[in-house]
């Protein structure tokens, strides 16, 4: 080899890290931010979207770490992750020590209208010869555990919970306590939110009954006519004996009002407040959201794909969340 060229091997060696260190710089975080791999659409298109600002905007490297829901916020409070695209703050224990700590915050509300609680097709409860005519309130459901036949425990109907290691099903668990049902209803989880989703699809394409718990936004809660059974008001002493699953005699009452935040741990929240600010402003409108995880579930797409369309052809909206800079930047990308 010339000896130039060696001498210019030599030098092109010695600037690459440095380019690259001036690279993640741009950041303005200083490592690779690390997110909750949540694993339900409206989670998983979120948490591709903040990937999307973070790499294509802000010139920050990324990752996902997987995880069911009291994991990951776990790992937020150790700063073992820096985000969770979707956190319903207060929704745990675990959650509200490590915010009163100062080692989490919920910022932002990127979603607004979430709605969770005990859902049955409306075909059980509506019209003429319903089979569950008279359902109105988890009060009601003893008289009818026949019709919600446990296939495995025959005695008792089958409530559909969340998947384990979810947040909201230690807080159903206590429900179920709290209305007197556990000796009328088996408490079932499915594995995954998947398979939670096949179980109340397969049913209801089937008009057979099911009782379920569910949330928005959500895509099964705009493709079928549901109704949601009424609880007590809302009272907070009651509800911090629902998230709470030590807690001996639970008391009954409708979830924590639902508000969907961006989580992030303090090392994040300190280091970059033009991320936090970047957050406080990521909103999309509850309609389109809805509309957008219809269409995931039903082409079957993959969360990425989906929410580079949603920069493509909906920049009224994104642009609106990052400066006329950092726009031109998430343009360029998308060309």
């Amino acid at each position: 080899m010339p000896r130039h060229s060696v001498l210019a091997a030599i030098v092109l060696s010695l600037l690459l890290p440095a380019s690259r260190e001036a690279g993640a710089a741009e950041c303005p975080y200083p490592h690779p931010v690390m997110l909750a791999g949540l694993n339900w659409e409206s989670g998983m298109f979120t948490t591709e979207v903040l990937r999307l600002l973070l790499e294509k905007g802000y010139g920050c490297r990324t990752d996902v770490l997987p995880g069911n829901t009291l994991t990951m916020e776990n790992a937020l409070r150790q700063n073992d992750i820096q985000v969770i695209a979707e956190q319903w703050a207060g929704r745990s224990e675990l959650w509200r020590k490590a915010e009163a700590a100062g080692e989490v915050f919920a910022v932002g509300e990127p979603v607004q209208g979430a709605t969770e609680g005990w859902w049955v097709p409306e075909y059980l409860v509506k019209g003429e010869g319903a089979p569950a005519a008279g359902l109105r309130s988890v009060s009601d459901l003893p008289r009818f555990k026949a019709l919600f036949q446990d296939p495995e425990e025959r005695a008792k109907g089958r409530f559909y919970n969340c998947p384990s290691g979810w947040t909201c099903e230690g807080v159903n668990s206590q429900k179920l306590k709290a209305y007197g049902l556990e000796d009328s209803y088996v408490n079932f989880r499915t594995g995954t939110g998947p398979a939670l989703d096949a179980a109340i699809t397969a049913a209801i394409r089937q008009r057979r009954p099911i009782l379920f718990y569910y949330w928005s936004p959500t895509p099964l809660m705009g493709r079928y006519p549901l109704v949601q059974l009424e609880e007590p008001p809302f009272d907070q002493k009651a509800w911090e004996t629902l998230i709470d699953p030590d807690h001996p005699h639970p008391v009954g009452t409708r979830s924590l009002p639902a508000k969907i935040s961006i989580g992030v741990s303090r090392d994040l929240h300190e280091q970059a407040p033009e991320l936090v600010r970047l957050f406080e402003k990521v909103r999309i409108p509850l309609p389109l959201f809805n509309g957008i995880l219809a269409r995931m579930a039903e082409e079957r797409a993959e969360a990425a794909p989906t929410a580079e369309a949603f920069f493509r052809q909906h920049r009224d909206i994104w642009s609106a969340w990052v400066t006329p800079e950092v726009a031109g930047k998430l343009d360029a990308s998308l060309r």
